[in-house]
């Protein structure tokens, strides 16, 4: 009996963030896609176009869409210029490999590659996804660092404060703030007027709006508005005044900027008096390893941590840190407390379900390696076939110079003609530097998760209190502590290493009671075999 022909729908997708920049425009994606479905004769039942970022879960209405049309029946495949176009998060990946495993979604084609409903097909086309999900991630620390080293350089990465603005002439990642120089008199009289302690706010809030003309700086479609109320007393709150900032906002770590002070230190703490603040805030004595990253199993709120001192009759003092809930939500939670040692124990024996033999490292890693020399050649041939239709282009473009040098066209004639020809051009760059970012992306990713679990571990038990929190968020998301028990949801890490940790190991328990020695590729025989492992 003839299968039948596989129903696709051509999904193409871009987003205006920084995640798309160096990718094809939509209309791009599908004009070069529709070479490859007419190529191949692909039946396609619809074209769904979208610009939305997919980093967020089940946030891109035509994608759901699609998904609740291919649960319906109305195909069974999708079309995409690579499976970064698809998703970029854990939980929209993890529902197109359930309509795969239900049978419902038979294939997700690429120019360049097949992912057919095969255990090992879902497993690369997750990874993909996944190594997706990890440049967002890493670019997203990537700001981060850039953010953190600006603020200790003493330049406030947020934007600029009343009186203030960004130097207009910096080079972009490098601006630094400097002093407005219309609004900058205009808000030191503000202070002026209330360090005198004569006057309140809100009668200085319509001095400086009425008879000074204050009005915020006017950016395309935003500002050139008066001061609001409460914009006056946040600015003179803020320490930023006398040349001090915190970043990020409520982390205790505080910065001294290298703009020019509008006041001095002692007249803002004058200040914080006259509005009815009681001297300078004490500063954080205590850090603490996992604050900020759990929540109450039972309420919903933060868990925060405290030291205990505990005296001995002798004199000799014991100190103990204790998490518990903050109660913010629910002042009658009954969570108790937990002391930090046994939270650690917890989190170890986390990572102790996480171990892998290093003889399956090796062997993953070869694996891998295998898979993408499967795909190689396709993608080399399209690569090939990609710089010669560039050269063309190239030789296409020197002839129009040519031909009008010679005064063979006409001005209107040949800018219409280079016009087509440079866009050509642009368009196979765009193709060349896609696919040329995927090769051996996603192998130097599951590399990366095997390292992480190798030594996890040792450096969760002597590290420092940052990567004590690195690694602890690394494990997984959705943190809550109930009846002193930690849960982490370890489904969507980057790679489902719990569930391969647990075959391998009952593999290595399996070897290790047998008779007679095995050899490494014997073992590597019997990982090839368990189907169990490889999907994973």
């Amino acid at each position: 009996m003839q299968q039948e022909q596989t129903k696709y729908f051509h999904y193409c997708r871009k987003s205006s963030e920084a995640e798309d920049r160096q990718v094809l425009s939509v209309e791009s994606q599908r004009t070069e896609n529709e070479r490859v479905i007419k190529t191949d004769g692909l039946l396609i039942v619809d074209i769904l176009l979208e610009s939305h970022s997919a980093k967020i879960p089940r946030s891109r209405s035509v994608f759901q869409e699609m998904l609740k049309r291919i649960e319906r029946g109305d195909g069974n495949g999708i079309f995409v210029w690579n499976a970064s176009r698809i998703s970029r998060n854990s939980v929209d990946t993890g529902e197109i490999i359930y309509l795969m495993d239900q049978g419902m979604l038979l294939e997700v084609r690429t120019p360049s590659q097949v992912f057919h409903n095969t255990p090992n097909d879902k497993f690369l086309l997750s990874l993909f996804c996944n190594q997706a999900k990890l440049e967002n991630d890493n670019k997203g620390e990537d700001v981060k660092r850039g953010l953190r080293k600006k603020a200790e350089m003493g330049h406030l990465p947020n934007g600029a404060k009343p009186g203030y603005m960004n130097d207009p002439y910096a080079e972009k990642g490098n601006k630094t703030i400097k002093e407005d120089p219309v609004r900058f008199p205009i808000i030191k009289e503000a202070w002026r007027l209330l360090l005198t302690g004569n006057h309140a706010p809100h009668w200085i809030l319509k001095v400086i709006n009425e008879q000074l003309g204050y009005r915020s700086p006017k950016k395309k479609k935003i500002g050139g508005k008066p001061m609001g109320q409460s914009q006056i007393y946040t600015m003179f709150r803020d320490q930023f005044h006398y040349g001090r900032f915190e970043f990020p906002v409520g982390s205790g770590n505080w910065f001294m900027g290298h703009h020019k002070p509008m006041i001095t230190e002692e007249e803002f703490w004058k200040a914080q008096e006259i509005l009815g603040h009681k001297g300078r805030p004490r500063p954080h004595k205590h850090k603490f390893s996992f604050t900020g990253m759990i929540r109450c199993g039972a309420c919903g709120a933060m868990i925060t941590a405290e030291i205990k001192i505990k005296r001995q009759k002798n004199g000799t003092e014991h100190r103990y840190i204790y998490y518990h809930c903050t109660k913010r939500k629910d002042p009658n939670c009954p969570q108790g407390v937990i002391e930090e040692e046994k939270l650690k124990e917890q989190i170890i024996q986390k990572l102790d379900d996480l171990e892998i033999p290093e003889e399956f490292h090796n062997f993953g890693l070869k694996w891998m390696e295998m898979e993408n020399k499967k795909q190689a050649k396709n993608t080399s041939d399209i690569l090939s076939k990609l710089q010669r239709d560039y050269n063309e282009c190239k030789v296409t473009i020197d002839g129009l110079i040519d031909m009008r040098a010679r005064k063979e066209l006409s001005e209107d004639d040949y800018r219409r003609r280079l016009f087509e020809a440079q866009k050509e051009k642009a368009r196979l760059e765009g193709l060349t530097r896609d696919i040329g970012n995927q090769i051996d992306g996603w192998i130097a990713t599951a590399n990366d998760s095997f390292q992480f679990v190798e030594h996890a571990k040792e450096k969760f038990k002597n590290g420092s209190l940052e990567t004590k929190k690195a690694i602890l968020s690394t494990l997984g998301s959705n943190l809550t502590l109930k009846d002193k028990i930690l849960s982490i949801d370890m489904e969507n890490t980057l790679l489902p290493m719990k569930a391969v940790a647990k075959g391998v190991k009952e593999i290595h328990e399996k070897v290790r009671t047998a008779k007679k020695p095995i050899t490494t590729k014997v073992l590597e025989d019997i990982y090839s075999n368990n189907q169990s492992l490889l999907p994973g």
